[in-house]
């Protein structure tokens, strides 16, 4: 049983893709695009965020819901990587890690999903 949100993986997962963002927007030609930088650190947080934000919460309904959103923030990640990519903020290698990275993340957010939906137990705020 999980207690608390930081021993869920897909967190644990979008606490590190979030930590790689940093790193990468801090760059020279990357950190001068202020909107992008922006954008694609907001996406990155968002992630993780939801995902405690969502657990804290105490029911699976709310939780779900948060999820999804983390989900969708996931999909804006990927999308803000490639436009990083085509600006040459980011090298091909970073690329492919960052895209592997953000998809696993997603993948893990999905499979927490059906668990979810699957579950008898409607959350700690139910007992």
């Amino acid at each position: 049983m999980i207690r608390k949100f930081e021993e869920i993986v897909a967190w644990v997962r979008a606490k590190e893709l979030c930590r790689h963002i940093y790193a990468i927007t801090k760059n020279d030609a990357f950190s001068k695009d202020f909107g992008l930088k922006d954008q694609i650190q907001r996406s990155s947080v968002s992630i993780m965020s939801n995902i405690a934000e969502g657990f804290e919460r105490g029911s699976n309904k709310e939780f779900i819901q948060f999820l999804y959103i983390a989900k969708g923030s996931s999909g804006e990640l990927r999308s803000q990587l490639y436009v990083a990519s085509e600006q040459e903020y980011i090298r091909d290698k970073e690329f492919e890690k960052l895209i592997n990275l953000v998809s696993e993340t997603s993948r893990l957010i999905y499979y927490l999903i059906e668990s979810l939906k699957n579950s008898k137990i409607k959350g700690i705020k139910f007992k």
